[in-house]
């Protein structure tokens, strides 16, 4: 049984995760408006993930006799500079996360609740590979400044990515 406390944390957490997905759909839609598709893949594929990732916590929610309750999302942003400040947020906005997971890993411990402490290392594992993966795409934004026949070929290249749903053993 999860406590209050746990159980009103990840539920937060619901929204963050939602908030991502509706992030990267508006970070889809500024791509394909550019001209970009495989930048606008890329986001629409984070997108799923991250709607994956929100239902790993509402049905983890339930498993556990809490109650999934749902909080308003917020809009995100609709407009970056170009897409190097676009991956530069996405990066800060997954370190963002970063700190949320960690912070949720903290209150199960607080709370002695080990089933959602073990639970939650999934997300921390999955947390490196985001943020790594979104550092990939940006140093090759600076490399090739984002610009000319460079970005053509990374556009080329992030249209190649398919979401397959994360293992959760």
């Amino acid at each position: 049984m999860l406590s209050q406390r746990m159980n009103d944390a990840l539920n937060e957490q619901v929204k963050w995760e939602l908030y991502s997905s509706y992030m990267y759909l508006s970070m889809s839609s500024y791509f394909l408006d550019k001209g970009l598709a495989g930048f606008a893949n890329w986001m629409r594929i984070q997108a799923q993930e991250e709607l994956f990732h929100a239902m790993r916590f509402f049905d983890f929610i339930g498993e556990r006799g809490g109650r999934a309750v749902l909080h308003p999302v917020d809009a995100p942003p609709a407009e970056w500079k170009n897409p190097l400040d676009a991956f530069t947020h996405t990066l800060e906005h997954e370190r963002l996360v970063t700190s949320r997971i960690n912070d949720l890993v903290n209150v199960a411990i607080e709370e002695k609740d080990h089933a959602t402490n073990i639970f939650l290392q999934w997300f921390v594992t999955e947390q490196v590979e985001e943020e790594d993966s979104v550092n990939d795409v940006l140093n090759k934004l600076r490399l090739i400044n984002g610009e000319g026949q460079g970005m053509l070929m990374l556009d080329k290249d992030l249209a190649t990515r398919v979401f397959t749903p994360p293992t959760t053993a």
